[in-house]
């Protein structure tokens, strides 16, 4: 059954919770006039429920052109250039560039939910060497990212494609010959005869059934059992992926030797051998282990006079696929990589067998809808820790990655991306930068270091705890002090004083005490109860102590009041600069503190 759901308005600090955990680039009045008023099935459709555009192509930085579909490149252009374009170009689609207000932070859920399959269906762009293969695969995710509402149409088709059902599972199958996945792992060398496990393994380990949860698992008294799989289970899958090949001499995606798929019209790998013989495919029947008992073998009615098609091939994908779906544990595993993306690393035997087991229950139930269990999980109680007896881990509970802290913070400040199509060398100039930024910090965007992915999001027990090192710490401090600087050359840099001015009521933003507490609930995580007196009793998440601490790095140490100096500087609007550089020291030490590297 579903997760118990919070039916009562958000609130600010919840409206933030959810925006944070959910989104892109959201702003104080996100928050503050449409969030916080609305009840968490409310403010769910709002983000879940939109019909929207999908994305313009990518424009070629040095041409203004499309690239993608066309396959026309500048002259002597390198591909490497069109790669780090796409990039960027993904980047602007999170943060919801020339986008209209009413969908922004709809459109940057949606892509919010296309992130998260790029770190569970990773690839590596120095691997896969191909800015149109990692572009299509993007698309699908953004195909399959809100996969409750309805496919998209092709009404220029003269013959209507076949129905395009969405769900995970045929996500799965679909990533199966996608090119940037076939070339990441190694899938166009799996041959008949000469299987090469790669893919398979990794599908199991790391895409579908994945290994129980982690310090849970009794020891395996045999050699190659993983407890809910086994090695047999990854040699038989890799005779079932036998056969494919990247298909990635695109040219023009219109010309008869780019291979489509039928319901998506992206481009996928193909069979080696032809459509009609898959001569490398290995047609023997494929028999699993008694952890995932089952056979796969061809159809013989997909087949052509006994020998494996393309048709042959690809249904067995789809029985290799409903064979890993069948077991209880793939659901399970999916939804703890959905927990800890949205909720927290942390999963207890506690929590596994009543959290993670009924949002398994909505994944299973739906017909393997990842939109669904994402949306009652961001209602339930428990995301909001409104549940009895529910401690107050969820606010703060992550660190930011270095792409989620670069793009929040301009984005609250009312930072926007340029539009491509008015702005191109700004538009690329910018997310550039920001990329720039978060590599940086420590993320080297579409650059994992191995197949599994940045570590943040599998790597136990430290999960996103990798994220931050002595180096990654420092220059996350650089990055807050380069965007506050009103002498920086940063596109980044923000104006401080105009933010506090648009943002804060005067009665709140003349005293000084005020506008601390008032900062320090937009930009930390918790900070319920605040209070600058040191003998209270402490029920927030930030002591007297700190919060006394950030008032006198704001306050000037050469005013003999300086509470009332702050005061009338703001009514008068006499000392503007000495306002501003304040407001910096301010903002600087609120952004550098730990407790802003959560969220």
């Amino acid at each position: 059954m579903p997760l118990t759901e919070l039916n009562e308005p958000l609130g600010f600090k919840r409206a933030l919770h959810l925006l944070r955990r959910s989104t892109f680039g959201f702003t104080q009045q996100n928050v503050a006039n449409t969030f916080a008023s609305l009840t968490p099935q409310q403010a769910v459709n709002l983000l879940f429920r939109q019909t929207l555009p999908l994305p313009p192509l990518p424009l070629n930085p040095q041409t203004n052109q499309d690239w993608i579909e066309s396959g026309v490149y500048a002259p002597e252009q390198m591909d490497g250039e069109l790669q780090e374009a796409f990039k960027r170009w993904f980047v602007g689609q999170m943060m919801a560039s020339a986008v209209p207000a009413t969908q922004k932070l709809a459109y940057a859920a949606r892509e919010k939910i296309v992130f998260f399959l790029h770190t569970h269906f990773t690839t590596i762009q120095e691997k896969v060497g191909n800015s149109r293969a990692l572009y299509f695969q993007n698309a699908l995710y953004r195909i399959f990212a809100l996969d409750d509402m309805p496919a998209p149409t092709f009404p220029n088709l003269p013959t209507p494609p076949p129905p395009l059902e969405l769900n995970f599972k045929n996500l799965s199958v679909k990533v199966s010959v996608d090119n940037a996945m076939i070339a990441l792992l190694d899938g166009n060398l799996n041959v008949k005869g000469s299987p090469n496990e790669n893919y398979a393994r990794e599908l199991f380990e790391l895409y579908s059934i994945g290994r129980g949860l982690e310090g849970t698992l009794p020891e395996a008294t045999e050699q190659g059992d993983y407890i809910v799989y086994k090695e047999q289970d990854v040699q038989a899958a890799a005779r079932v992926l036998s056969g494919w090949t990247t298909n990635m001499d695109f040219n023009a995606i219109t010309e008869a030797t780019v291979t489509l798929d039928p319901e998506t019209q992206l481009p996928r790998g193909r069979v080696r051998g032809s459509a009609l013989d898959a001569s490398s495919h290995d047609n023997q029947t494929k028999v699993f282990s008694n952890r995932m008992p089952g056979t796969i073998q061809p159809d013989p009615l997909l087949l052509n006079a006994g020998r494996p098609t393309e048709a042959s091939a690809l249904d067995e994908i789809k029985q290799l696929i409903d064979l890993i779906y069948a077991q209880p544990e793939t659901a399970k595993h999916i939804c703890r990589k959905l927990y800890r993306f949205f909720v927290y690393h942390e999963i207890t035997p506690a929590i596994d067998s009543t959290i993670i087991e009924e949002m398994a229950s909505t994944f299973t139930s739906s017909g393997y809808k990842l939109q669904l269990v994402i949306e009652n999980l961001l209602r339930s109680q428990h995301f909001y820790d409104a549940a009895p007896g529910v401690g107050d881990d969820a606010y703060g509970g992550i660190i930011k990655s270095p792409l989620e802290l670069v793009m929040n913070t301009v984005g609250f400040f009312g930072k926007t991306i340029p539009d491509q199509s008015t702005d191109l060398a700004g538009f690329y100039a910018t997310t550039g930068e920001i990329l720039a930024m978060a590599d940086n910090q420590g993320m080297n965007f579409f650059q994992p270091f191995d197949v599994a992915g940045y570590e943040a999001y599998h790597q136990f027990p430290i999960y996103q705890r990798s994220w931050i090192n002595v180096n990654y710490l420092t220059r996350r401090y650089d990055f807050i002090r380069t965007i506050v600087n009103p002498m920086s050359n940063s596109l980044l840099k923000i104006d401080v004083y105009q933010f506090v001015k648009d943002n804060v009521p005067d009665s709140i933003a003349s005293n000084a005490k005020d506008l601390v507490i008032e900062l320090c609930k937009y930009f930390l995580p918790v900070s319920d109860n605040l209070t600058f007196d040191v003998n209270a009793d402490d029920t927030s998440g930030i002591t007297a102590e700190r919060l006394n601490y950030f008032l006198n790095i704001f306050l000037s140490d050469i005013d003999p009041d300086p509470e009332a100096a702050w005061t009338q500087r703001w009514t008068s609007g006499v000392g503007i600069s000495t306002v501003t550089e304040q407001l910096q020291r301010l903002l600087n030490a609120l952004l550098q503190s730990p407790e802003y590297q959560l969220h």
